[in-house]
């Protein structure tokens, strides 16, 4: 019998509600508390996918076993297991979804699986499959680049470089790939020089997104001026007297000045040498 996953904690504010209308219904074959339950361990793989695979693959293990014969939870436990590198149980789970739903969208990635198992001849076997004419565009440039790698795993580069060329798409960020895809290619070609051409048209990686060292203020503390020593207020007998000593510098205070001011209290001094300290360090 097989194990039951341990189940990771989920912070409070994540709530059945931030799934999707479409993924909310497919859990009502559920008991409601079975749903909410599972459809939260959802909602915290779908988040943790790019930054912490191996614990959204946790989360979604969690929800296969409590909700296994639902699609959504197959596909996250499959979409999870191929971010973590385990390429058979998500070639697995990528099967099952494509029985539960008959949908074959994830055709590109189960190629892709079949590439990770050492199996390119197999990647490029289901690319031939009638569904895969049947694919969104987006899928089909995906899955041609899938098998541009495939033909590259079987050491033929001039195939793949001929499939990389024949693919055609208005995506942006589709065409940036397709020539990463091509350097990698033109270089087990021997041709550099192409390659060092093309790779000189892509953009910078990682210049389109924000980072946290954009939000940070660093500071040299060498480079700050060494403090000025406190000096005392000077007692006064009038309630409005104003004394100025010099900090440094000639008798006239010609340099730094530090101002003392006398109130009935204790009077108040400020000393408008010493920089403020850094907020953000």
């Amino acid at each position: 019998m097989r194990k039951a996953p341990i189940a990771p904690d989920i912070p409070d504010e994540i709530t059945f509600d931030l799934l999707d209308k479409t993924a909310r219904a497919s859990l009502r074959t559920l008991s409601k508390d079975n749903a909410e339950d599972v459809g939260r361990h959802l909602v915290m793989a779908g988040r943790l996918i790019d930054i912490d695979p191996e614990r959204a693959y946790q989360h979604a293990q969690v929800a296969v076993a409590r909700g296994g014969r639902v699609d959504i939870c197959r596909e996250a436990a499959a979409l999870t297991a191929y971010a973590t590198g385990r390429y058979a149980d998500a070639l697995r789970e990528f099967r099952t979804v494509r029985r539960l739903n008959g949908s074959s969208e994830h055709l590109p990635l189960m190629a892709d699986c079949e590439r990770g198992l050492g199996r390119p001849e197999r990647a490029i076997a289901l690319a031939q499959e009638p569904e895969a004419k049947k694919l969104s565009a987006e899928a089909s440039v995906e899955l041609q680049i899938v098998i541009a790698g495939a033909r590259m795993d079987m050491g033929n580069a001039e195939a793949a470089l001929m499939t990389l060329a024949r693919i055609s798409t208005k995506d942006s960020q589709a065409r940036v790939r397709i020539s990463e895809a091509k350097v990698a290619v033109l270089r087990a070609l021997d041709r550099n020089t192409e390659a060092d051409e093309l790779e000189a048209t892509l953009p910078a990686e990682g210049a389109d997104e924000p980072t946290w060292a954009d939000e940070v203020y660093l500071y040299d503390t060498e480079e700050l001026p060494e403090p000025v020593e406190y000096v005392a207020p000077v007692e006064s007998a009038g309630e409005d007297d104003a004394s100025v000593t010099p900090a440094s510098g000639d008798a006239n205070g010609a340099d730094t000045m530090t101002v003392v001011a006398d109130d009935e209290s204790a009077g108040t001094h400020k000393d408008t040498n010493v920089p403020e300290e850094p907020k953000n360090v």
